[in-house]
């Protein structure tokens, strides 16, 4: 008992004699030895103490107090510091003696005021990863050129206006990260890094990319977000790995051909000044999953979009497209069709608002029509008939459609019911509305007990519903419900019977827990859940739902994303801007799905 008195007397002792500046426990510093990891995150530290370059190489101080060793104790069996962090700290410098940590593999220094870095950090020749972002560097020194084993460097968020021209003798690298600089252009030598896969140079001043930098054979992401670049090299069409391509908020007239780049997966050009979509520009795509396209000056959709068969999210918002091919409507793995803020004049604009798969079905309605017609525009009334006649026979016969929307009711009348008769609806459309519930006889068996069995699309978006029943969980081959902008705050558990949704849309209600039932509808592939009040998420549950490709929980109370969200790696639409969480930050999110994804991953606890 007395001995481990002593014991914490003389580490109190070695902490009270410690060299003047910022201390370091000496615990910090003992398990340091043994696992070879040190970290000093977020610690206010103005300076690193001399004693962590040279923890290497000092005999610790409990060894000139302790003499009985234990086998926990045997300081000349430490291990070298392979692991040093010091983010989120007052540094503004590094000192030159950190070249006497020379078995460093991973250094992170981000979220500093460091202006400049030490040459000596060229004799780490072990290190594997450098995270400097998020300081106020205005330059690199020739000797990082030298650090022959570097996988990962983060320059992001500094004030570099230039690379070293040399840059390329970092081979290899497989990711680097430039972005939030203030670079004017790219070393020719990029030529070079053909081992790198994820290149950021997003918000940048960049006017142009060299066209070496398609030699880069391994590159899968590029991302050039928020330049000035007016056109793209024809050369990038040969990068044969390149997955996903952002090229958003740039001058460019028009988009590159990609005849080689048979694996991208995403093309994001959005905020661009691109007129004209070719169909050379479309037919190699075949791999594409996401064309982000908003906010341009497109004019006309070629019939060749068809060709993407792999379709998943296609947004053409704020375009100047007046007309669509109808052919488009074929696109059978299309989640997400956005075309808001387009002249479009044969598609009325309240069909805009009822969803893709509703907007998709009307389009394939009229491919027949499109070539019994050629030429002809569709009519207007093909929804609807004139406003003085409530019913509208032709909808439900020939579209399968029984619509009572924008009436502001409170009820729907009994005659819509009785008009349908034995005909098989496919679609009912009931919103924007002031209907308070959904009254269960309508679902129910008996009265109109046709909508249970040939139901797959509702529409009961824009009313004050505020529970659902358990009878409405009877329409068994429901595929798409879009109840948002209501006042729910819960599903009923018997929700679960609905095997075959795949699409339900609960934006703007008043959810405060994420809906448990939902867990367990293993065949929906996207939930819209944002502008609620959801405080957390259940990422065990939401990994076995293996066809979830869309998660929309924007704009809600999330105070932490669990990290094992990462894991869920069939989701390729993850948004979560607009919560309260720390982490991830915004410039994580604005990278995309596939970036925060991977970051979570690499949050979990090992």
């Amino acid at each position: 008992m007395a001995a481990r008195r002593a014991r914490a007397a003389d580490s109190r002792a070695g902490f009270r004699a410690a060299e003047p500046g910022p201390v370091v426990p000496q615990g910090l510093l003992r398990a340091a030895r043994k696992s070879g990891q040190l970290n000093l995150s977020g610690r206010g530290l103005d300076e690193v103490p001399q004693h962590v370059w040279r923890i290497n190489l000092d005999t610790p101080e409990e060894a000139h107090q302790n003499l009985s060793f234990g086998a926990a104790d045997r300081w000349w069996e430490q291990t070298d510091l392979t692991k040093l962090l010091l983010a989120s700290n007052k540094l503004q410098s590094l000192s030159e003696d950190i070249r006497l940590l020379p078995a460093l593999t991973v250094l992170d220094v981000h979220d500093n005021q460091l202006t400049s870095l030490p040459s000596a950090l060229g004799q780490l020749e072990n290190l594997q990863k450098l995270d400097v972002s998020h300081n106020k560097l205005k330059s690199i020194p020739e000797e990082l050129l030298q650090l022959s084993c570097l996988k990962s460097l983060l320059l992001q968020h500094n004030e570099l206006s230039h690379l070293p021209d040399g840059f390329g003798q970092l081979v290899t690298l497989e990711e680097l990260d430039l972005s939030n600089n203030h670079l004017t252009d790219i070393p020719t030598s990029f030529a070079l890094l053909i081992n790198l896969v994820r290149l950021n140079l997003a918000c940048n001043q960049l006017k142009n990319l060299p066209a070496d930098i398609s030699a880069m054979k391994s590159l899968r992401q590029l991302d050039c977000t928020k330049n000035y670049l007016e056109t793209v090299p024809p050369k990038l069409a040969t990068m044969a790995s390149l997955e996903q391509l952002y090229l958003r908020k740039n001058k460019l007239r028009s988009l590159p051909e990609f005849p080689s780049c048979k694996l991208l997966k995403e093309l994001h050009a959005g905020e661009n000044q691109i007129e004209i979509l070719n169909a050379e520009n479309l037919k190699h795509l075949n791999s594409l999953s996401v064309l982000e396209l908003r906010d341009n000056k497109i004019k006309l959709v070629p019939d060749e979009i068809t060709l993407l068969q792999k379709l998943e999210r296609l947004d053409l918002a704020n375009n100047d497209i007046s007309r669509l091919p109808y052919t488009l409507g074929n696109l059978s793995q299309l989640k997400f069709l956005s075309l808001e803020g387009n002249p479009l004049r044969t598609i009325r604009r309240d069909l805009l608002q009822k969803g893709t798969q509703e907007l998709l079905k009307y389009l394939r309605s009229k491919i027949q029509d499109d070539v019994t017609s050629p030429g002809g525009e569709p009519p207007v009334t093909a929804m609807t008939l004139p406003s003085e006649s409530r019913i509208n026979m032709h909808a439900i016969t020939s579209l399968k459609l029984l619509e009572y929307s924008e009436k502001q009711a409170a009820v729907i009348p009994d005659e819509m019911f009785d008009a349908v008769g034995s005909h098989p609806v496919t679609t009912v459309n009931f919103s924007k509305n002031q209907l308070n519930e959904v009254p269960p006889s309508y679902f129910a068996e008996g009265h109109s007990s046709f909508l249970k069995d040939s139901v797959c699309d509702v529409n009961l978006g824009f009313n004050r519903i505020s529970s659902l029943s358990s009878e409405f969980c009877m329409l068994h081959k429901l595929a798409h419900l879009d109840i948002r902008n209501n006042f729910l705050t819960s599903l009923p558990e018997e929700m679960e019977a609905l095997t075959r949704l795949q699409v339900i849309n609960l934006s703007f209600n008043r959810f405060k827990v994420f809906p448990s039932v939902l867990y367990r509808i293993v065949a929906l592939e996207t939930i819209l859940l944002s502008n609620n009040q959801v405080g957390s998420i259940d990422p065990l549950q939401l990994k076995k739902m293996e066809r979830l490709a869309t998660l929309d929980l924007q704009n809600n109370d999330l105070l932490q994303v669990p990290p094992e969200l990462g894991n869920c790696e069939n989701l390729r639409t993850l948004l979560l801007e607009g919560n309260p969480f720390r982490t991830p930050r915004a410039a994580v999110l604005a990278k995309g799905t596939a970036a925060v994804l991977e970051y979570l991953r690499s949050r979990i606890p090992t």
